[in-house]
């Protein structure tokens, strides 16, 4: 009976969610972009996430001329999908809509070779990526233990060489990324204008000033302050009441 219930419950949940969903898709199409926001907002009250609802959400907000919860969806929406190219399209739209021009200081190093590298997939996808490759590996250890001619024997022993050493690359470039995306916090400043200071605490001389929309990267949390870093490597202080972590 209990399972029945919870079936029943989580259907009802999956319809009104999709019913939400679908909702906001309709005042979007007629030009309600704050209803289509509310409707989608209502669907993740529901603790229902998907790239294509914060997409569609960013746009919402986007039409609304919301400069920082358009980014911020966006990237909520990259978060999940980093194939989503309409979001990566989108999202640049909007960031043109900031105030802040911060520069991209680009990384060099072996470590740039490898994230370039391991960044091509998501670490779900390298994950699948390496059961792939490992199946492969069995079938060319069977096609080695049965395989009574030599030379097939050989093409079989090379074969798993070779995927040996591929799986091996897919598990450490899933892990790298896991790691990655765990390590890595963005943030979008939500309040109009915020101060950022060296230290944190109040009372300080602000270094430089941020406003909405801009992205930065949460390193330290103390108290109500979180240490944050700019994508030109500039660093500071900010309430943490001013940004919205994507993650």
């Amino acid at each position: 009976m209990k399972n029945i219930l919870y079936i029943l419950l989580l259907s009802t949940q999956i319809f009104f969610a999709q019913n939400g969903f679908e909702k906001g898709n309709a005042y979007y199409q007629k030009g309600n972009y704050k209803e289509a926001a509310a409707a989608y907002e209502n669907v993740l009250t529901q603790n229902k996430h998907s790239s294509e609802l914060y997409f569609n959400l960013g746009n919402a907000y986007y039409k609304l001329n919301k400069v920082a919860p358009a980014i911020y969806n966006y990237e909520k929406a990259i978060v999940l999908d980093p194939q989503n190219i309409e979001a990566i399209n989108n999202l640049k739209f909007a960031q043109k809509r900031t105030i802040d021009e911060i520069k991209v200081i680009p990384k060099v190093g072996f470590a740039k070779l490898v994230r370039d590298f391991t960044g091509v997939y998501h670490y779900n996808t390298w994950s699948w990526i390496s059961v792939g490759l490992a199946m492969a590996f069995l079938l060319f250890f069977v096609g080695y233990y049965f395989s009574r001619v030599t030379e097939s024997k050989r093409i079989f022993f090379f074969g798993m060489f070779i995927f040996f050493i591929l799986v091996i690359i897919s598990v450490l470039a899933a892990f790298f990324e896991k790691s990655y995306f765990d390590n890595e916090r963005p943030a979008i400043i939500f309040a109009e204008k915020s101060d950022v200071t060296s230290e944190p605490r109040n009372g300080d001389k602000p270094i430089f000033v941020l406003h909405e929309g801009t992205k930065v990267f949460v390193f330290e949390t103390i108290g109500q302050w979180k240490k944050i870093q700019l994508t030109d490597g500039t660093e500071g202080w900010i309430d943490s009441s001013a940004i919205r972590e994507v993650k």
